[in-house]
C-alpha cells in the first residue's frame, strides 16, 4: 500500500504540474497584450500612455521579462505557497481565493450531494419497480437528464421558482437559500449520468449467482437489492464521482454566471477575459489538486466496497 500511495503522489504531482504548465502556455496564445487588456478593464488605454509610463507598469507586473523566464518565475513562488498578485484587480490571489473559495465550495458541495441522492435514488426505484411501463419511463429520466442545457436548465428553475413562485432568489450569493436554484441546476447533469450507470450496474448484478443465493435464503427483494445489489452495482459510480469533480468544476463558472455569485468560478471567468495569468493558474492549480485528491480517495475505497479488488503487487 506504501508503494502504491508513493506512486499515487508522483503521478498527482505530475498532474498538478501538467496542468499548471498547459494552462501558462495556453493563456499566452490567445490574441491581445495582457497590459492593454488590463488598462482597458480599468478605464484606460494603453495609448493614453507614454512608452516610458507603459515600460514601467510592464516591469511592476513582471511582464517584460521573457515568456519562460515569466513561468519559471511563477512556478517558483507557487512552490514556495505565494500565488502572486492578480493584475487585473491588484490584490493578492490568496485573498480572492480565500473570498471567492467558501461560495463555490458550499455550492459544489451541495451538488454533489443532490446528485448522488437523486441519481442513487432513481436508479434504486428503477430496479425495485417491477411494473415494466413504470420501470422503461424511469430508466429514460437520465438521457432526458443530460441532454438539457445547463444555461437552459437554469433559466428554466429561475422563472419557475423565483420569479414564478418566489421561493428562492434569482441571484445573489447570500443565505442558504440562494444555494437551492444554482446547486439544482448544477446537479442534474452528474445525477443523470450516476442514475444511468446505476441502472446498468442494477442489471448485471441482478444476473449474478450470489442474488439467486440471497433469494433462496428467503431474503425479500428489498432485503436483497440493499444488502448485496447496491454494494455491487455501486462500484462504477466511485469512479464517475472522481471524474465529476471535474465536470462540477468546470460547470461552477457557468452556473455562476447565470445566478451571479461571486464564487471561483465566476473569477475564473473574468481572468481569463481580462487574461489575468496568476489568477487563472491558482485556480487552474487548485482544481487539479481537488481533482487528484478525491480520485486518490477513490482509488483506495475500492477495496472497501470489494475485497476482490487490492492495491497490493501481484506475485507470479
Amino acid at each position: 500500500m506504501s508503494g502504491y500511495l508513493i506512486r499515487r503522489v508522483g503521478q498527482a504531482l505530475l498532474v498538478l504540474w501538467g496542468a499548471y504548465t498547459v494552462t501558462y502556455f495556453i493563456l499566452y496564445l490567445l490574441p491581445g497584450d495582457t497590459l492593454s487588456i488590463m488598462l482597458s478593464a480599468s478605464g484606460m488605454e494603453a495609448d493614453a500612455l507614454s512608452p516610458a509610463d507603459l515600460a514601467k507598469a510592464r516591469a511592476y507586473y513582471g511582464l517584460d521579462k521573457g515568456l519562460i523566464a515569466q513561468y519559471l518565475d511563477l512556478l517558483g513562488r507557487a512552490l514556495h505557497g505565494d500565488l502572486g498578485q492578480s493584475l487585473s484587480l491588484n490584490r493578492p490571489v490568496v485573498d480572492l481565493l480565500a473570498e471567492r473559495l467558501p461560495q463555490t465550495l458550499s455550492l459544489a458541495g451541495l451538488a454533489i450531494l443532490l446528485s448522488l441522492v437523486g441519481g442513487v435514488g432513481l436508479a434504486y426505484l428503477t430496479a425495485y419497480v417491477q411494473w415494466r411501463p413504470l420501470k422503461v419511463a424511469l430508466t429514460r429520466v437520465p438521457s432526458f437528464g443530460f441532454s438539457i442545457p445547463v444555461f437552459w436548465m437554469g433559466l428554466l428553475l429561475i422563472q419557475v421558482f423565483a420569479f414564478g413562485l418566489g421561493w428562492f432568489p434569482a441571484t445573489g450569493s447570500k443565505g442558504v437559500d440562494s444555494l437551492v436554484l444554482p446547486a439544482i441546476t448544477l446537479a442534474i447533469p452528474s445525477a443523470a449520468v450516476y442514475a444511468q450507470v446505476l441502472q446498468r450496474g442494477f442489471q448485471n448484478v441482478w444476473q449474478e449467482p450470489y442474488i439467486q443465493t440471497a433469494f433462496a435464503k428467503g431474503l425479500s427483494r428489498a432485503q436483497v437489492q440493499a444488502r448485496h445489489g447496491l454494494r455491487n452495482a455501486a462500484l462504477p459510480i466511485l469512479t464517475l464521482v472522481g471524474l465529476q469533480v471535474g465536470n462540477t468544476v468546470s460547470g461552477a463558472v457557468l452556473v455562476e454566471t447565470i445566478f451571479s455569485r461571486n464564487g471561483v468560478g465566476r473569477l475564473a471567468q473574468e481572468a481569463v477575459l481580462r487574461q489575468d495569468i496568476p489568477v487563472v493558474l491558482a485556480i487552474v492549480a487548485v482544481s487539479a489538486t481537488a481533482f487528484v485528491v478525491i480520485n486518490l480517495i477513490v482509488d483506495l475505497l475500492y477495496p472497501w466496497l470489494d475485497p476482490r479488488i487490492t492495491h497490493s503487487p501481484k506475485v507470479a
